[in-house]
């Protein structure tokens, strides 16, 4: 394989690849068909993946730090990868499998993240406005200060995530789960919380009983 040249961004078809622990940082990869690709350990920091194709692709314990992501991660393994201060503005991420991964200051504004696994991730701070969130699993989560204003949180699982000082304006938890959830604080101006589940969760500071109306 020429790595060479898929850095300059001279190969555009490559599904089901085998890039295994390969060296593709800082790389013009915009368009880049990976679906299905094995990207174990795979290093894109500061690469351009715009409008890439990644979805099923194995993205296991790969660094994507500071990476241009705005593509298509349907289905894909990004269990244990590093996404700090990635672009994942308006990505598809339905149904990716985030366990573990580190997402420190990385943008998800807009982005669809339905049916995606986030059990146990850190997101303080993250921006997740307007992002499509709807049954996803954010179990024992990390959002603190994170920003969720508008954004689609239907049916979701949140049970003992917390929510300190989150916003939440304008989101919607329509029949989401927040059993035991910290909502210390959170802001929850305009937010829906019909059917959502708040049993043992911490309302203080949010003008809330824990049965909302």
């Amino acid at each position: 394989m020429d790595i060479e040249a898929i850095r300059a961004g001279k190969h555009k078809q490559l599904p089901g690849v085998d890039l295994e622990d390969e060296d593709l940082s800082e790389s013009q990869l915009e368009k880049l068909n990976l679906a299905g690709a094995n990207l174990v350990g795979t290093d894109f920091s500061g690469s351009n993946l715009k409008s890439a194709r990644l979805d099923g692709a194995n993205l296991l314990g790969a660094n994507l730090q500071q990476a241009d992501l705005r593509a298509n991660f349907l289905g894909a393994n990004l269990m244990q990868a590093d996404l700090s201060h990635a672009d994942l503005r308006g990505s598809n991420l339905r149904g990716a499998n985030l366990m573990g991964a580190k997402l420190v200051q990385a943008s998800f504004a807009g982005a669809f993240l339905s049916g995606t696994n986030l059990t146990g991730v850190n997101l303080q701070g993250v921006d997740l406005r307007g992002a499509d969130l709807r049954g996803a699993n954010l179990n024992s989560t990390n959002l603190k200060g994170a920003n969720l204003a508008q954004a689609d949180l239907q049916g979701a699982s949140l049970s003992e995530a917390n929510l300190e000082e989150t916003d939440l304006r304008g989101a919607n938890l329509r029949g989401a789960n927040l059993a035991g959830a910290n909502l210390l604080c959170a802001e929850l101006e305009g937010t829906n919380l019909e059917g959502a589940n708040l049993e043992s969760a911490c309302v203080i500071g949010t003008g809330l009983s824990k049965s909302p109306v």
